[in-house]
């Protein structure tokens, strides 16, 4: 793996980050989160979205309760795009503040266990505050059939190919059997909107920019629009959600944006894989900390340990080698400078092999820094999320059950 580059302004972050850590007696691998980052991060997204359209935070993203209670009251955000049934089931009955949306359509077999597991409350009703997603009439049907067993009914919204080829309806005419399955079964269905993800636009290609790529993209959306207000007008009411968006293109949408909900998420804690051109003003707030186990002062491979003891002597960067506790991250090492895996050695999930140029000072128990590529797997990994202030932790955040 390739040394992270990173401006020398970021050698006081991760400098700061460590000693914080380190006076909070961290023992294990965990993930900090700067929460002065965070929080500005919080406020730079919600001025980028357009009014009076609405922000919708991804949870997968920031899997933590506590931590989204943390920035939503900041964003002025009440919706939360979820992708996991356990994940819905703990938001319906301990986050009743925040209306659900499904982020993926779902197995029936997952909504039945929803329902099977669901404890009614006044607080929250999941026939007004939770959109499950289809994307096929079969899936709708299927949904039906369940309303109709269980005697309720289900807000669906349908997922739409808006030209990214990530699923759904992909012409408005293709809409018709949908929408008239649910004018006919008012009593199981009630239509919830759209939804179509556009951040694979930041993907595009040389012949095309991403700016191009979501206004193309919000030219399919608004024709799926037009076509069912005409269509089936009787199904149009006012909390219909029109959502899209992601942390990519979030900031490519203007006030004529078709959509009035859009989601983001990753950009909070901004990871490597969100280092994009349009999240430039935003920061890495997230690090997973992990301690030093033991520390050689050389190179030395298995099986060639004289050649790779003088070959450290000359490779770049490889003169000594640190063990730490735990490995295989869904991240990029970045502190101390230089830090790298080896891949003559190979990657551990228990103790990993790292080297450092000689000139850089390590002793076991200090500490190395990695900067997660994604957010919504690795938040999940190194139990509660330490919230740092200041050069202290301050703040510890469980992450959700499931």
């Amino acid at each position: 793996m390739p040394v992270e580059a990173h401006a020398p302004s970021e050698h006081a972050w991760y400098e700061g980050m460590v000693r914080a850590l380190r006076r909070a007696g961290i023992g294990e691998p965990a993930i900090a989160i700067d929460l002065d980052r965070l929080e500005a991060n919080a406020a730079a997204l919600a001025r980028a979205v357009p009014p009076p359209r609405r922000l919708r935070l991804v949870q997968k993203s920031l899997p933590s309760l506590a931590l989204l209670r943390h920035v939503a009251p900041r964003m002025g955000v009440h919706g939360l795009m979820v992708f996991h049934r356990p994940f819905l089931n703990h938001y319906a009955a301990w986050a009743p503040e925040f209306d659900l949306l499904l982020g993926k359509p779902m197995p029936v077999a997952a909504a039945w266990t929803f329902y099977e597991r669901f404890r009614p409350h006044d607080d929250f009703d999941p026939g007004q505050r939770l959109r499950w997603l289809v994307d096929t009439e079969t899936r709708l049907a299927q949904y039906r059939d369940l309303a109709r067993t269980r005697g309720l009914q289900m807000t669906v919204s349908i997922e739409i190919d808006i030209g990214l080829c990530r699923g759904g309806v992909r012409e408005p005419a293709a809409l018709e059997p949908l929408l008239a399955m649910i004018a006919a079964h008012p009593q199981q269905l009630r239509w919830g909107g759209f939804m179509g993800y556009d951040s694979f636009a930041v993907q595009a290609p040389p012949w095309t920019t991403p700016q191009r790529a979501v206004d193309e993209a919000n030219a399919r959306y608004r024709a799926f629009i037009v076509w069912s207000r005409g269509r089936f007008p009787q199904l149009w009411h006012d909390a219909l959600c029109f959502n899209g968006a992601g942390s990519p293109t979030l900031t490519l949408h203007g006030a004529d944006t078709p959509l009035n909900d859009l989601s983001a998420g990753s950009a909070l804690v901004k990871p490597t894989d969100f280092d994009v051109p349009s999240l430039a003003a935003l920061q890495p707030a997230a690090l997973i900390v992990t301690p030093v186990l033991k520390v050689q002062k050389q190179l030395e491979i298995p099986f060639i340990s004289a050649f790779s003891r003088h070959a450290g002597r000359w490779l770049p960067g490889r003169g000594q080698s640190v063990f730490v506790y735990g490995g295989r991250m869904m991240a990029r090492p970045v502190w101390p400078p230089g830090l790298r895996t080896n891949p003559l050695y190979g990657l551990s999930s228990n103790q990993q092999l790292m080297n450092l140029p000689s000139s850089v000072p390590v002793v076991p128990d200090d500490m190395v820094l990695w900067r997660p590529t994604q957010s919504e797997a690795v938040l999940l990994q190194h139990g509660d999320l330490l919230g740092v202030r200041r050069g202290e932790v301050v703040a510890r955040f469980a992450v959700d059950p499931g």
